[in-house]
């Protein structure tokens, strides 16, 4: 924990906790951690519902809690669930329950208990899948997501010196059955991992080449840092201004790294961004870019001799009703506070032609905001039967409504923050 750093002197953290012996080791850690500096630790447990006896596993877990002092919530997936990408489907729900948990609670830092093992399973499934650099880095020790900031304190900690630490407490934990389900990539793996040792495919020498591509990759980073501090400038708004000079003459590595960045951070960063989508588009930047592009969530286009990098308004989908004085992240982009004043819950939506529209007809001096079209569009609203109450973002609010909503824009990735942070053979964080 002292390697990671950023925490205040009496820490609040959480940790997400299965039930597993790996998650249940670092909740006895960081327990112990948090009480000897005067601070807490909120254990949340995901129920996804997939399984009849899971409700029953986590109410066992809330008891493990209870018993060792430990404060405690479950959060079940409710609805309905996909027939297919099961697995990422539940682990998108999994981290907007965790990370909406750690918010309403004022929790700054979310702990996960990714561990070896874990690291490289990570860096065999994304050589299968042909990654690069980025991917072979593997996962992060700790890494901003949106309003709070994830961290994986165990990530070269063995996964029997977590059992360990389970068995010398006394502790029982849960064996997820998901885990040995050949269905499964990472089960298939955990399957065959006896063979690919035997020829020298370790967990801790995977691990080791990882730490080697995170290495290259934090030096690509700061190069990436480097450009978008002279190239390009991030509204509030929730969009770029890329001037595209500097991008044409650095290398194209760089250059595709710095485009990559600013449609994950403009488009919300829900998913991969496929390397050859935006090969495409900066070979039309280099040509031009007539009549504009659309990838990954994203609106790109050129104007006044810049490029402008702006959500894709078919893309944000994404409506929440949130209730007074409530804070949602809203389209992985925009943390949104409906005023404690309000006396009902309202939803919040995307603004759309017709949002404007009402907007300019009720405060038509907002016409002078110099505002693209594409970005008024894609801003969040708050909606009430179909109503148009607020914009925050550009200081609206019908006649009878406060003044007092907040939204600020909280990207899940920073445009040009730290770079790719490596653990050390050594034990310490770079």
């Amino acid at each position: 924990m002292a390697r990671l750093g950023g925490f205040e002197s009496a820490p609040r953290l959480a940790v997400g906790l299965s039930g597993g012996g790996d998650s249940l080791a670092l909740t006895l850690l960081l327990h112990r951690w948090a009480t000897e500096r005067g601070g807490a630790l909120l254990a949340l447990t995901v129920d996804h519902a997939l399984r009849p006896e899971s409700a029953a596993e986590a109410a066992g877990v809330a008891q493990t809690m209870a018993r060792i002092g430990v404060r405690h919530r479950v959060l079940r997936w409710e609805g309905e669930k996909p027939h297919a990408g099961l697995q990422a489907a539940a682990r998108e729900a999994r981290h907007r329950l965790l990370i909406a948990s750690c918010v309403e609670a004022g929790v700054p830092d979310l702990a996960l208990a990714h561990n070896q093992e874990d690291q490289a399973e990570t860096l065999l499934l994304r050589l299968s899948r042909g990654s690069g650099v980025d991917g072979l880095a593997g996962m992060a020790p700790s890494r901003p997501a949106g309003p709070i900031r994830l961290i994986r304190p165990c990530l070269d900690l063995p996964h029997e010196r977590m059992l360990a630490t389970c068995r010398a407490a006394g502790v029982g934990w849960v064996e997820d059955p998901s885990n040995q389900n050949p269905r499964f990539a990472r089960a298939r793996l955990r399957a065959v991992g006896a063979v690919l040792a035997e020829e020298g495919l370790t967990a801790e020498r995977l691990a080791e080449t990882a730490r080697r591509a995170a290495r290259a990759r934090a030096a690509l980073d700061r190069a990436t840092a480097d450009l978008l501090a002279v190239a390009a400038s991030l509204r509030p708004e929730g969009w770029i201004r890329l001037d595209p000079a500097p991008v044409m003459d650095a290398p194209e590595e760089i250059a595709l790294r710095a485009l990559t960045r600013c449609l994950t951070v403009v488009g919300g960063g829900a998913r991969p961004i496929r390397d050859a989508a935006v090969e495409r588009l900066y070979g039309e930047l280099r040509d031009g870019l007539e009549g504009g592009r659309t990838l990954a969530g994203c609106r790109a286009l050129r104007r006044r001799g810049a490029v402008l990098i702006a959500r894709e308004a078919e893309a944000a989908t994404d409506r929440r009703v949130v209730a007074p004085g409530e804070c949602v992240w809203w389209d992985r982009r925009f943390a949104v506070t409906p005023s404690a004043e309000r006396r009902a819950p309202v939803e919040v939506a995307r603004l759309g032609v017709s949002g404007w529209s009402r907007v300019v007809a009720e405060k038509p001096e907002l016409r002078r905001l110099d505002l693209h079209a594409t970005v008024r569009e894609t801003l969040p609203g708050l909606w009430s039967d179909g109503r148009l109450l607020a914009v925050p973002t550009l200081g609206f609010a019908g006649d009878d409504q406060p003044m007092t909503d907040l939204v600020r824009f909280s990207p899940a990735l920073l445009l040009a923050g730290p770079a790719f942070p490596v653990v050390l053979a050594s034990g310490g964080i770079i």
